[in-house]
């Protein structure tokens, strides 16, 4: 069938996309030291990558709400392979960390447009597993990704690295213009504004509890990769391949979550699994922080990393099914965009927090906090419907 086909094409594409973004990981960060950089320069490339998405998430939705989103993703593909050649031959810091600059903003546009093409190759009923397989796509990429951008670097050097990945991006978009699925304008898009995207999930009474938890969550659970590294290392003795391994077990797990557990959920539980799925996330990392022993460790971060990959998807999905179509590129901009910024901030946060409490109380903190948050969460939306529910009808004499 032609919907499966671009289903295919599409998450093949996600797959290639995640794979290309971290396979420049590497080769940027060596690049900037090799220009002179030293580690507030290496900072300021993590942020000009990231944080287009959290600044540019109102006119990046509303670009994927009135252009057809194939057609977002093979120029945003292009631009993205020119710029990778352009940082290949780039001399001077100033001009990579603005060309890496335009490439997160290019991935601002990029993101939006992929979410709202998705339900049009997969269809609106397949739409839970099919984010499955979006997810399980990216992950794959996250993992694979810097070790063969540490590789490529290694063989030949940053610039081929660079050149290898400008070629992932033209790949990419001709995959997408491979894409057969036809997308139509909405009626009344000149009048859309961008806004509405962050107003629509703030007022929305399934998303709101969910998107303020999960914003949280990623205000502390994001130090966890920077705090695992000292604890593998100093609490559990492990040393650097113990947080190799921790890694590799979340990111398994991740890849578990968005594959096997998150399509089991209905549509009437897809928001209370997702702050369920906070909690758990929490619990994977709070509790080897409390009782350091290597197996609860390795367990810990397989739970953990299972409830992340549930988390994303049963978020992703419950935007799909509750923003209107014509929203849909607006509601998730805003939503990767608070994620985006929520990451960035919890970067600075956490280093401060390993250096005031170390890296084992630092991972209680992170994850104990939104494991309560997400309790209550669930506690209060059990409430919330409670109230709602309709009085019985009275017995007839």
């Amino acid at each position: 069938m032609p919907a499966s086909r671009d289903l295919r094409l599409l998450v093949g594409a996600v797959g290639l996309s995640s794979l290309g973004d971290r396979v420049a990981l590497v080769p940027l960060a060596l690049l900037v030291e090799q220009r002179g950089g030293t580690g507030v320069a290496v900072a300021a490339l993590f942020v000009a990558m990231w944080s287009p998405a959290a600044l540019l998430a109102g006119p990046a939705g509303l670009l994927a709400d009135t252009w057809s989103p194939r057609t977002l993703l093979i120029l945003s593909s292009l631009a993205a392979a020119a710029l990778c050649a352009g940082l290949a031959a780039a001399s001077g810091l100033a001009l990579v960390l603005v060309l890496v600059t335009l490439m997160g903003c290019l991935n601002a546009v990029a993101m939006p447009a992929e979410f709202t093409l998705l339900p049009l190759v997969a269809g609106e009923r397949g739409i839970a597993r099919a984010n499955g397989h979006v997810e399980f796509a990216r992950y794959s990429g996250f993992i694979l990704g810097p070790a063969a951008g540490g590789l490529l670097a290694a063989a030949g050097g940053t610039t081929f690295a660079l050149l290898a990945n400008a070629g992932t991006f033209l790949v990419l978009a001709a995959v997408a213009a491979a894409i057969r699925v036809q997308w139509a304008p909405h009626a009344h898009a000149a009048r859309e504004r961008m806004r509405d995207g962050i107003d629509f999930l703030a007022r929305d009474r399934e998303l709101a509890p969910v998107v303020g938890i999960v914003f949280v969550s990623l205000l502390l659970m994001t130090a966890t990769p920077a705090a695992a590294l000292f604890f593998a290392d100093e609490d559990l003795g492990m040393g650097g391949a113990g947080y190799g391994v921790l890694m590799a077990v979340w990111g398994a797990g991740m890849a578990i979550g968005a594959l096997a557990v998150a399509p089991r959920f209905s549509r009437g539980a897809l928001a209370a699994g997702a702050v369920a799925a906070v909690a758990a996330q929490g619990m994977g990392i709070a509790v080897p922080a409390l009782w350091p022993m290597v197996w609860l460790a390795i367990a810990g971060y397989l739970f953990g990393g299972v409830a992340h990959g549930t988390k994303n998807v049963l978020a992703r999905t419950l935007i799909h099914h509750r923003a209107p179509e014509r929203l849909r590129g607006r509601a998730f901009a805003a939503f990767n965009g608070l994620r985006n910024g929520a990451e960035l901030v919890a970067l600075t946060l956490g280093g401060i927090a390993i250096s005031a409490l170390g890296a084992r109380w630092t991972l209680v903190y992170a994850g104990g906090v939104p494991l309560v948050a997400a309790c209550l969460g669930l506690v209060w939306m059990r409430a919330r419907v409670a109230v709602r529910a309709p009085e019985p009808a009275p017995a007839s004499a």
